[in-house]
């Protein structure tokens, strides 16, 4: 069985930016409208950080690993398109990598 997979970026969003970055990289915005064209996509987390001005995450979960390389595959040039339109919303993005859910076999 597959494990649930997660994309997990940080950011640094200039305040004046704030307010657009939300709208495309919160839970209603452009990134997850693109998404949900995908069923195996499951969902996003928009985290502000309360201690540092500015800074964010976003959590992006996915059915499997597969699905989101084959989303990224179909839909290459819509999420090109996306990217480019919010390319100026952030003075820095940084991949901190991708994950795949742990299942220790426990059960609850």
């Amino acid at each position: 069985m597959a494990k649930q997979f997660t994309c997990i970026w940080e950011f640094e969003v200039p305040a004046a930016t704030e307010a657009e970055f939300r709208r495309h990289y919160g839970p209603g915005g452009s990134w997850v409208a693109l998404f949900r064209n995908d069923p195996a996509f499951v969902e996003t987390l928009l985290l502000r950080d309360p201690s540092r001005e500015g800074r964010y995450v976003t959590i992006d979960r996915w059915q499997s690993a597969e699905a989101y390389r084959l989303f990224r595959q179909n839909f290459s040039e819509q999420y090109q398109a996306l990217d480019k339109i919010c390319d100026g919303l952030t003075k820095k993005e940084t991949d901190l990598g991708s994950f795949l859910v742990f299942d220790d076999g426990a059960s609850a």
